[in-house]
C-alpha cells in the first residue's frame, strides 16, 4: 500500500546567514599605439571586463541548507582589467549557489524577500557584478588626442542575506509531542522517523512519500511536535512552524489513549491557537482530524470526547491505530480523493 523514499537527515538545516560579494569591474587600460612608421598613435586602451555575479539557484538534488551552515561567505570573480591594442578584459565568472526548492531569499538587514525558489532551476540574481571602466580610447576628442586617464571598474554588490527553506509537501502532520506523527508516517511511507515515547523524538522536519492505489501519489511532512507558546518559540515550534505555511492541508493528530489526563478537545485547540499565533492563514488550509492509538483507548472517553467535538463542528475526523493499521486505509482514501480535487 505504501511505496515511499525519502528523507530523514541526521542534519537538517533550514535557516542560515550568509554573505555574498559580487566581482569587482576590471579597471580600463591607459595605453597608447607603439608602431613602426606610425609616430603619433592614438590611444587603444581596451576596456575592463564585467565582476561575475552571485546567483543562487533550486536544485531539487539538495533537501537541506548545511553545506552553508560552515561556508558563509560567497565571492563571484573579479574582471579582468583592459589592455592595450583595445583588449578588454575578461568579464569574471557568475557563482552560482545552489540551495533546495522552496528556499526563500531574504535581505538580512531589512527582512524583505527577495525571492522564492519553489520550482526546480529557478533562480535571483543576488549581488550585481561591477561593470569594468572605459579605457582611455573612449576619451579621445579633436582638442585631447592623447587622454591620459581611463575609468576604474566599478565595485560589485555585496550583501548579508538569509536562506530559509520551508518544506514543500501536500500532507502536514501536526499535533503535541507524541501525538503519533512519526509512526503515522512510518506506516504508510517508506520514511523512518525516529519513534520513542519521550517528548520530541523527531528533531527535524521528515517527508515521505505516500502511493495510493489508482490515484497519484502525494508528499506527506511529519513536522516536530509543537508545545504551546510555540509561535514564540518554546519547545521546537518556531523553528519549525515556517513548514507548516508549504503544505496543502493538515492533519490534526490527536492522542486518544486511555494513558493521558489532558481534555483532547483542549490538546486540538492548543495547536490550533499556535497556527494562528504564528500566521492567522494557516488555520484557513483545509484540515482534518485524526485520533491516535485507538488500540490503548478502552474506555473511549478521550475518542468519544473528541469525536463529538469534531461531529458538532463539522470537522472530517478518523479514529485510527497506526500500530494495528486501523482505520488507515479510510484515512488514505480520503487524503486522496481530497488532493485529487
Amino acid at each position: 500500500m505504501a511505496d515511499a523514499t525519502l528523507f530523514n537527515l541526521m542534519q537538517f538545516v533550514d535557516y542560515v546567514k550568509i554573505y555574498v560579494k559580487a566581482g569587482d569591474g576590471g579597471r580600463g587600460c591607459v595605453s597608447f599605439r607603439r608602431e613602426k612608421y606610425v609616430p603619433r598613435g592614438g590611444p587603444d586602451g581596451g576596456d575592463g571586463g564585467k565582476g561575475g555575479d552571485v546567483i543562487i539557484r533550486a536544485s531539487s538534488e539538495l533537501h537541506t541548507l548545511i553545506d552553508h551552515k560552515y561556508q558563509k561567505t560567497y565571492k563571484a570573480q573579479r574582471g579582468q582589467h583592459g589592455k592595450g591594442s583595445n583588449m578588454k578584459g575578461k568579464d569574471g565568472e557568475d557563482l552560482v549557489i545552489k540551495v533546495p526548492v522552496g528556499t526563500v531569499i531574504k535581505d538580512a538587514d531589512t527582512e524583505e524577500i527577495i525571492a522564492d525558489l519553489d520550482e526546480e532551476g529557478k533562480q535571483v540574481v543576488v549581488a550585481k557584478g561591477g561593470k569594468g571602466g572605459l579605457g582611455n580610447a573612449h576619451f579621445a576628442t579633436p582638442t585631447n588626442q592623447a587622454p591620459r586617464y581611463a575609468q576604474p571598474g566599478q565595485k560589485g554588490e555585496e550583501r548579508w542575506i538569509i536562506l530559509e527553506l520551508k518544506l514543500l509537501a501536500d500532507v502536514g502532520l501536526i499535533g503535541l509531542p507524541n501525538a503519533g506523527k512519526s509512526t503515522l508516517i512510518s506506516v504508510i511511507s517508506s520514511a523512518r522517523p525516529k519513534i520513542a515515547d519521550y517528548p520530541f523524538t523527531t528533531l527535524a522536519p521528515v517527508l515521505g512519500v505516500v502511493k495510493y492505489g489508482e490515484y497519484k501519489s502525494f508528499v506527506i511532512a511529519d513536522i516536530p511536535g509543537l508545545i504551546e507558546g510555540a509561535h514564540k518559540g518554546a519547545g521546537l515550534g518556531h523553528q519549525f512552524l515556517r513548514h507548516v505555511e508549504r503544505t496543502y492541508m493538515l492533519l490534526h493528530l490527536v492522542d486518544v489513549s486511555d494513558f493521558l489526563e489532558s481534555d483532547p478537545v483542549e490538546d486540538f485547540e492548543k495547536i490550533q491557537r499556535e497556527l494562528e499565533l504564528y500566521n492567522q492563514s494557516l488555520t484557513q488550509k483545509p484540515f482534518a482530524v485524526v485520533g491516535t492509538k485507538i488500540d490503548i483507548a478502552h474506555r473511549g472517553e478521550r475518542l468519544n470526547k473528541l469525536k463529538n467535538y469534531c461531529e458538532k463542528k463539522g470537522i472530517d475526523f478518523f479514529p485510527i491505530s497506526a500500530v494495528k493499521k486501523e482505520g488507515i486505509y479510510k484515512l488514505l482514501k480520503y487524503l486522496a480523493e481530497r488532493l485529487k480535487k
